[in-house]
């Protein structure tokens, strides 16, 4: 009975301590998505976007679920942002923003959100798979500079890659016209777009990754945050 009691007792630290993990990184997000030019940078055609290193980091220290559920807050603050401040493409993202003919829909939900909570899953995996293939001993550190660079760079090109490609599914020609553009030039544009925010938003995420994984993922700073080790790594 004993040991019931401190079984029940650890369960539910535990899971007080994970709703504060995850409302700390919450808050993080938050912060960056409302504070003027920290997390959405805007430059006129778009909003750079540097808000999904929380969500990747969370989804190494927290798992894919979590990672997840704060993807989901990192597509919401994106939704609300483009719903209250909008730039003169935030039709893509939100279905309350119109533009004289140009108007959001259901394309524009599944655009903020889907890319978004996979920025909390995939980099997970990709970290996942990197550990199976480095030395043993890397392994048993649980920390693999590859590996955070590439979880990095998986999550930020996760979202650029099918946030600009939903874009093109979804609002082909509005997309063309409101930026401009011709519309049988549309996916070059998109390309340049990748091209000019995407990469260094990628290569960004790579390095903060790597320079606050090397940190958080050592196994004793994990266990002196109250972050689970159970991952295999």
């Amino acid at each position: 009975m004993n040991n019931s009691i401190k079984n029940n007792s650890a369960g539910s630290r535990y899971s007080t301590m994970s709703m504060v993990q995850v409302a700390i990184f919450g808050a993080i997000i938050c912060i960056m998505a409302f504070t003027p030019f920290l997390g959405y940078i805007p430059l006129g055609f778009t909003r750079a976007t540097i808000i999904h290193i929380p969500v990747i980091i969370a989804s190494l220290l927290m798992g894919p679920k979590k990672g997840g559920v704060l993807g989901f807050l990192f597509g919401l603050t994106s939704f609300i942002n483009n719903t209250i401040n909008p730039t003169v493409t935030s039709f893509v993202f939100t279905p309350f923003y119109n533009l004289g003919e140009f108007s959001g829909g259901i394309g524009s939900v599944i655009i903020c959100f889907i890319p978004r909570i996979l920025v909390g899953i995939i980099p997970f995996y990709v970290y996942k798979l990197v550990l199976r293939f480095v030395k043993e001993e890397t392994r048993r550190r649980g920390v693999s500079g590859i590996g955070l660079v590439l979880a990095g760079v998986s999550g930020s090109l996760v979202n650029t890659l099918l946030v600009m490609n939903l874009i093109f599914v979804f609002f082909r020609d509005a997309y063309a016209e409101a930026n401009g553009v011709a519309a049988s030039a549309v996916y070059t544009f998109i390309l340049s777009v990748i091209g000019i925010n995407g990469v260094p938003e990628a290569i960004v995420a790579g390095l903060l990754t790597l320079c606050i994984g090397r940190v958080l993922l050592k196994k004793n700073v994990r266990e002196r945050l109250g972050f689970r080790n159970d991952f295999g790594y």
